[in-house]
């Protein structure tokens, strides 16, 4: 009797081993399997929450079959006690170890709201966005001029947010002037600086900035993202270039900034420059005469007079030959290397194709060709003004 009753314990061991083999495997299995989620979600990880709070909001939106496996898994792989706050986004589908990993590895927040202080030739503007997990795409909120009365209260409520993210985004042909300026109303930065960084070496980009980070800080490292574009472009630089030195790349390049705003047009404007300063004329350029009379210290808004375009000043590229002293805006990547490698062409003139600046330029290689295009702009003038 006693060898029977320990043949059938023996076996209900084996079963009850064989089944918790058989559960560890499927529980190994349905944490690494892709989950349930159908589509994105962004999850919202407050500051002092556990891996309980998030496997109950998993399980609520359906990313999770089961929040205590959730749980389980998370302290399997030692990572329970890694939780970092934050706004994440979790793609559909999304097995319960990759959620595991979007939550503990820390890092910036991927979805949630973007607060981002833009600077524009124009004007500035603050834009509060939040992320449409479904799309992918940032669905605006709130837009403002900070320089006009209060901010909204779809920003004020989100400024102090642990999971707001904050960027400075910088359009291609500022000025240093400019970026001071409109960063000194950027309320999330510290501090202030005493000098404006030099003309050109701040590079038009989005910085990813945080609460208390210093005006000083952020400008230093656009003038190192400058720095570092400058010093490449120059090295992969066009032979025979009529510019002995990096500073006269970024001089050329912020002229060509300021030219066009066709981006395949760049290397064009900048062959016809070239070209000039190859044959020893003179530039002729409309915007460097506009900086000699604002210094980038904000906008002519008004038409160059005849006088300004007669005077003999460093920035009057009708007067002086060569370059200006100095540069006129602070050039993006684009021109920079339009200006080191530009087009081949023998352009030496251009002008507007039509009354709409989104529509370009018409570039000539003879003088006769160049008054025949003036003459075709001067008739849409022509035109308008009779209407």
């Amino acid at each position: 009797m006693w060898r029977n009753i320990a043949s059938n314990a023996m076996t209900f061991l084996v079963v009850l081993v064989f089944l918790a083999g058989g559960a560890l495997i499927w529980a190994k299995q349905e944490y690494s399997d892709a989950g349930p989620l159908a589509v994105p979600i962004c999850l919202s990880v407050q500051s002092g929450s556990n891996m309980r709070r998030v496997s109950d909001e998993l399980v609520s939106q359906g990313a999770v079959s089961s929040g205590a496996l959730f749980r389980m898994g998370a302290d399997y792989t030692d990572k329970a006690g890694q939780l970092k706050a934050g706004s994440y986004l979790v793609p559909e589908g999304s097995s319960m170890s990759e959620i595991v990993d979007i939550v503990t590895r820390g890092g910036a927040s991927t979805c949630g709201t973007e607060v981002v202080f833009r600077v524009g030739i124009n004007q500035a503007m603050v834009q509060v966005r939040e992320l449409d997990p479904v799309t992918g795409r940032f669905e605006e909120v709130a837009e403002f001029d900070p320089a006009q009365g209060e901010a909204p209260e779809e920003y004020t409520s989100v400024k102090q947010k642990a999971d707001t993210r904050f960027r400075v985004a910088l359009a291609e042909g500022v000025t240093s002037w400019q970026v001071v300026n409109e960063l000194r109303q950027v309320d999330v930065l510290e501090g202030d600086v005493t000098e404006v960084p030099p003309e050109g070496s701040l590079a038009p980009d989005s910085y990813e900035v945080r609460p208390g980070d210093t005006l000083e800080s952020v400008l230093s490292r656009m003038q190192s993202a400058q720095e570092l574009i400058l010093a490449t472009a120059w090295q992969n630089r066009a032979s025979d270039l009529p510019l002995k030195t990096p500073e006269e790349a970024l001089i050329l390049a912020s002229i060509v900034e300021k030219e066009t705003g066709i981006p395949t047009e760049r290397e064009q404007v900048a062959a016809v420059f070239v070209n000039r300063l190859n044959a020893g004329m003179r530039l002729q350029t409309d915007p460097t005469v506009i900086y000699g009379i604002t210094k980038g210290e904000g906008i002519l808004g008004r038409g160059l007079r005849r006088s300004e375009l007669d005077a003999a000043t460093p920035y009057n590229t009708y007067v002086i030959p060569g370059l200006p002293p100095t540069p006129i805006a602070n050039p993006g990547r684009a021109s920079i290397e339009a200006a080191l490698n530009p087009d081949t062409a023998d352009y030496v003139y251009f002008v507007a194709k039509t009354l709409d600046p989104k529509d370009g330029h018409v570039f000539a290689t003879t003088l006769d060709e160049h008054n025949s295009n003036v003459a075709a702009y001067r008739r849409l003038e022509a035109q308008r003004a009779n209407q």
